[in-house]
């Protein structure tokens, strides 16, 4: 079977190399760089809590290949399961924490509820007012630098074709597949695949199926490195957009930390946004709730991306509703770093075999028109 990929991040990159390991013949083809899009703004937060729960079983197979990362690729991509703290400052927020919980454990997601006392004597420095906290042991983070260039190295050493740099110019659907004509040559296959990120929709759009789908760039930065070792992902529940802050500390002592500001519209052409300055005091207010420290380190750099985002925030993954030998998993509205090598493997699977062991029915492309 031929595969034609369209995307170079992490979901593109990914499902060339479970493609190739299940014996496709896969070309992918990348507008830019290899991991330049929406992968590179991620935060790099590899986390369940809080997730839609029909994605539950897609994060939960997407986890145990987190594991099996560098084994796989022959590479370290800065996984550690060091866990990830949400931390709690209202009742409300209490309740929406206990709420999602319950309702989460038959999905087989876990969550700790952790009083102050247990917040001040297990992760000493975070939150000093927060009135509870969640825990999830087994979640943590990766770096979103290595980790499509990993998986689009391993592919490439399966036989894949992986070609940077080329812009699409015009897509066609014929008798046998599709052939697709680029800035560097045309290239067929009997499938395609829409990994396109923010351009998903328009892909999309082109086989007539419409995505409501907004372009945004995340606004990220990072600190200058600090001794101390905060070894969770931390986050906040909270229903005010104002504090919805995040952050994790890497090996090298650096913070990494978002959330809190408004992502600001992205025209996809270019496609390329950039970090607002007048935003950054807002986002340090919010992180020092999580880390009073944080009040006292210098930012070195912030940054942003090109992210797409459906307007019920869940992903759009499967099958095309108009079009054989069409498929689709783009939209994963700024949360789709944790699922990616599970969308890799679901997408091979469906693609090689007609089917897929994790339900995907939620993510049908087809929704949108359902409902109208």
């Amino acid at each position: 079977m031929d595969v034609i990929v369209l995307g170079g991040g992490l979901m593109g990159t990914a499902t060339a190399y479970f493609l190739s390991r299940r014996g496709a013949r896969v070309t992918l083809i990348e507008r830019d760089r290899i991991g330049t899009g929406a992968t590179v703004a991620s935060f790099g937060n590899i986390r369940r809590t809080g997730r839609h729960l029909s994605q539950l079983p897609l994060a939960h197979r997407s986890l145990r290949l987190w594991g099996e990362c560098e084994k796989m690729l022959g590479r370290d991509v800065e996984f550690r399961a060091t866990g990830h703290i949400r931390l709690i400052f209202d009742e409300g927020s209490l309740a929406d924490m206990q709420a999602y919980a319950e309702a989460a454990r038959p999905w087989g997601l876990e969550l700790e509820e952790l009083g102050p006392r247990e917040i001040r004597s297990r992760f000493p420095g975070l939150g000093p007012d927060a009135i509870a906290a969640s825990f999830s042991q087994h979640d943590g983070s990766g770096n979103p630098r290595l980790i499509a260039p990993a998986f689009a190295e391993a592919a490439r050493k399966l036989g894949a074709e992986i070609i940077e740099n080329a812009k699409i110019e015009k897509i066609n659907r014929m008798k046998s597949g599709f052939l697709v004509a680029s800035s560097k040559g045309a290239f067929a296959a009997e499938c395609l695949l829409n990994t396109a990120g923010a351009w998903g929709a328009r892909v999309a759009a082109e086989f007539g199926e419409n995505v409501p789908l907004d372009a945004r760039g995340p606004q990220m930065g990072v600190t200058e490195p600090l001794p101390h070792r905060i070894l969770p992902v931390v986050g906040i529940w909270t229903r005010h957009k104002d504090y919805g802050a995040y952050l994790r500390q890497v090996e090298r002592g650096n913070i990494v930390f978002g959330g809190a500001a408004e992502r600001v519209p992205v025209d996809l052409d270019p496609g390329h946004a950039q970090a607002n300055p007048a935003c950054l005091p807002v986002q340090l207010r919010a992180v020092a709730r999580l880390l009073p420290a944080m009040a006292q380190v210098a930012v070195i750099r912030t940054w942003s991306g090109c992210e797409g985002y459906v307007r019920d925030m869940l992903p759009v993954v499967g099958r095309s509703a108009t079009t054989p030998g069409l498929f689709h998993a783009f939209g994963f509205s700024g949360h789709g770093f944790q699922l990616g090598p599970g969308v890799g493997d679901a997408m091979a699977e469906l693609i090689t075999t007609g089917r897929c062991a994790t339900p995907l029915d939620d993510f049908r492309i087809d929704r949108f028109s359902r409902r109208s």
